[in-house]
């Protein structure tokens, strides 16, 4: 049987739901503008700039120029020039004369010799032509005078009597790609820029005969080394040999120094490429059944490197050259797709997880910017890429001048955990080039094609914005 309540307990609960209904009546609700911001502060936030981690507008021309002065003064003491008489102990101060028989070179941090310092002088030369400070073209002049005394110097010694000979075998008799090629592409660059008076013709013409008849080669004529295995390729080598053929094809007019350089992008190409990521790998060795794909971020910046330098002086009307634009444009989407989030490019390009590296960054701002300049890549595609590219190298400079997050130098590895874990340093020489190079292109970039650029709805945009939007 159902049992009803009494009329008591009926009443004291509409009297409880009235009374509570009362009270909600007399209590007004909350304001918005008291728990809110403004109106106007609500309708404007697609306006408020975004916390990046680097500035985000194109630069400035005056602030690229900034950061290249920064690294010239660092390495105007860093790298100095410094040669002793050993018998009078007296430092020498004039390459322009006969040098003492006896003489004790010394070093800086980094040496003035070598693959690294191949690059730095060819950024030199673009800082100069760039900026037209002539600070830079005076860095070049007074360290390549003094290389080719030395070297003239200690090449008419016998050899018991070349007791720093060390310090100049790679420019008395060089024995491999990495002490010809950029040496040598820098040194033609200071003669076609008439940027020095040294006698660099013998020292070039030595690294151009090791390149061309002294350097192991697989039987169809591609640059291999039998470092770590027999018959292996390298992608660094791309930029330790194209350079100073094509710079030589351009010296002395002969086609066959371009032929060579086209063929060896073509062939490191069909070998190293890789088309689903459109990303070269570091190694290739010839005995392997497989050849594993790590794409590490340097190599492929030596790689953009050589290929925009054989573009830049390579006849329009050479055969090869539509293949090699095709080769530039293919790569350089691939690096704009594995580009960071903080604007660098990381030590394996597909592997985020590593961290990022800089000489590799500056390298792939100054092979995409130069691209763009020539006509050959989109500016309102890969001028934002290159723009926060730069920025964010920019950022690594610090206040000294040093380029930090460099990685050191590195051999062939097939697994992740080599180019993971592989140091950095500012001592690294790999950085200082490529910066001057980088910084040098984008001021042209930010002269021409990207002087319309702005930030416009929170984007960088490399083209001039309509006046009416909608």
């Amino acid at each position: 049987m159902q049992v009803l309540p009494s009329r008591n307990i009926l009443f004291a609960a509409g009297l409880a739901l009235a009374t509570a209904s009362s009270a909600y009546a007399q209590t007004s609700p909350p304001s918005p503008a008291a728990a809110e911001p403004d109106l106007a502060t609500i309708t404007n936030l697609w306006r408020v700039p975004s916390p990046t981690p680097i500035p985000y507008p194109p630069a400035e021309v005056a602030d690229i120029e900034a950061v290249m002065r920064r690294v010239l003064d660092y390495l105007e003491t860093a790298s100095p020039v410094i040669v002793t008489n050993t018998d009078t102990k007296e430092r020498v101060a004039d390459f322009t004369k006969p040098l003492p028989r006896n003489l004790a070179v010394e070093r800086g941090p980094f040496l003035i010799v070598s693959y690294e310092w191949g690059v730095t002088y060819a950024g030199m030369l673009h800082a100069a032509a760039a900026t037209g400070d002539a600070r830079y073209t005076r860095y070049t002049d007074e360290r390549l005078t003094a290389i080719a005394a030395l070297a003239k110097h200690f090449s008419a010694l016998p050899p018991a009597g070349r007791p720093q000979r060390y310090l100049l075998r790679s420019v008395v008799a060089p024995a491999s790609l990495d002490d010809s090629g950029a040496m040598a592409a820098g040194m033609i660059k200071a003669l076609q820029a008439r940027a020095t008076a040294a006698d660099l013709r013998p020292i070039i013409d030595r690294y151009l005969a090791h390149i061309s008849g002294g350097q192991k080669r697989l039987a169809d004529g591609t640059l291999a080394r039998d470092r770590p295995m027999p018959d292996s390729l390298w992608l660094d080598d791309l930029y330790m040999s194209v350079p100073a053929l094509a710079q030589m094809g351009r010296l002395t007019g002969d086609a066959r120094y371009f032929d060579d350089a086209a063929q060896q992008i073509l062939q490191f190409h069909a070998r190293m490429f890789v088309p689903a990521k459109n990303l070269f790998m570091h190694g290739w060795v010839a005995g392997m059944t497989e050849h594993p794909a790590y794409h590490w971020g340097r190599a492929n910046g030596w790689a953009i490197l050589a290929t925009v330098e054989l573009l830049s002086v390579l006849p329009d009307a050479h055969p090869r050259r539509p293949a090699l634009l095709a080769i530039l444009r293919d790569h350089a989407r691939g690096l704009a797709a594995t580009q960071g989030i903080n604007g660098l490019w990381h030590q394996l390009l597909d592997r985020p997880e590593t961290y990022e590296e800089t000489s590799a960054s500056a390298m792939f701002v100054y092979g995409l910017a130069r691209a763009i300049n020539r006509g050959w890549l989109d500016p309102l595609v890969y001028g934002p890429v290159a723009s926060i590219g730069w920025n964010a190298v920019a950022k690594q400079v610090n206040a000294r001048g040093q380029v930090e997050n460099v990685c050191v130098g590195t051999g062939m590895g097939f697994d992740p955990v080599f180019y993971a874990y592989r140091n950095t340093s500012p001592y690294a020489a790999h950085g200082y080039g490529p910066v001057l190079l980088a910084g040098a292109e984008m001021i042209t970039l930010r002269k021409g094609l990207g002087a319309d650029a702005v930030v416009h709805d929170g984007g960088v945009h490399f083209g001039k914005v309509p006046t009416r939007l909608w």
